[in-house]
């Protein structure tokens, strides 16, 4: 069934009218009802169209999208590169540019006014835009240990942009023009959920960057290599760190290693209290609990094969290679 389809009405709220931009905000969620108002509400002025896609949420996000006046599509959830790139290739879109989102993602204020008196300026060869994200953890902008350093390309325009598929950590592959960076204002994550939500979360993506470090050992399915050839500096260099340096130095050591670097030498004990939690939790906890898993991967692919792997994740983890 195709988006079109399977899109409910309510575009009133969101048509396009003074002010807004020919861009296309695609809104990937599941049980979001905490932010997809403070979502949709901040990117509404600025978007001609915004497209929720749903993994049948079992609290309010959709009533409270429809109300809003998103479109809204319900769809079975295997990870964030494949939903993304369904919609972008599902749902007809006429605008000239795509916006990606999370739900608990806004753009700041400063930022929409750059993109107002930018974006119908830029040369035809930049067909993407890198935004700096700033991470807020319980209230506080985490500004230091490197985090604050990170640019995703989260607008492109139609056509020229494609998610690789991974099951982790996936990127915006260009497959025309370059990307520029947009300053004035940030790309702002702050969640609003609670600690058990968030080491849920970070368990789950454990899992995947497990799926991710034990593919380049056994080949479980192919690795979309564009992105190392067509992103932007920083992100080729993320991804040779990760894949190179990171994967190939002993379990466990390099995951106390990478926090002494964020928290000692990148300052991240000047985050104060909420810093040092983030910290401990995303560059060692977080990391740490990757090795494990890891590990523990090894060791079921030693005595029971790569195939009976393939099946433990299908059957433990919903994990479909």
């Amino acid at each position: 069934m195709s988006c079109v389809q399977e899109a409910r009405d309510g575009r009133g709220s969101f048509s396009r009218g003074a002010g807004k931009l020919s861009i296309t905000a695609i809104i990937l969620t599941f049980d979001e009802e905490v932010h997809i108002e403070r979502c949709l509400t901040r990117i509404a002025p600025l978007v001609e169209r915004i497209i929720v896609v749903d993994s049948f949420s079992t609290d309010r996000t959709v009533a409270i999208a429809r109300g809003l006046g998103a479109e809204v599509v319900q769809r079975a959830f295997k990870n964030q590169a494949e939903q993304f790139q369904w919609a972008q290739s599902s749902c007809v879109i006429a605008t000239e540019w795509v916006l990606r989102l999370d739900a608990d993602e806004y753009l700041e204020p400063g930022l929409i006014d750059t993109l107002r008196h930018c974006l119908s300026a830029l040369p035809d060869d930049v067909t993407g835009l890198d935004l700096k994200l700033k991470v807020v953890f319980r209230n506080r902008w985490i500004r230091f240990g490197g985090y604050y350093s990170t640019l995703l390309t989260r607008l492109w325009r139609s056509g020229a942009g494609y998610y690789e598929q991974r099951w982790m950590d996936e990127r915006v592959v260009l497959t025309r023009g370059r990307s520029i960076r947009v300053k004035g204002g940030d790309l702002v994550d702050h969640s609003l959920k609670d600690i058990d939500w968030w080491t849920d979360k970070h368990n789950r993506y454990a899992t995947r960057q497990m799926v991710d470090f034990i593919n380049r050992e056994h080949s479980l399915f192919a690795i979309d290599h564009r992105v190392d050839r067509n992103a932007h500096a920083q992100a080729r260099w993320k991804r040779f760190l990760r894949n190179r340096v990171f994967a190939g130095a002993p379990l466990y050591l390099r995951s106390l290693l990478y926090f002494f670097y964020r928290y000692i030498l990148r300052f991240g004990f000047l985050d104060g209290r909420e810093g040092l939690l983030f910290h401990v939790l995303h560059g060692l906890w977080y990391f740490l609990l990757i090795d494990a898993k890891v590990d523990e991967a090894r060791g079921y692919i030693s005595e029971n094969g790569v195939d009976a792997f393939r099946d433990h994740l299908r059957r433990r983890h919903r994990i479909a290679l």
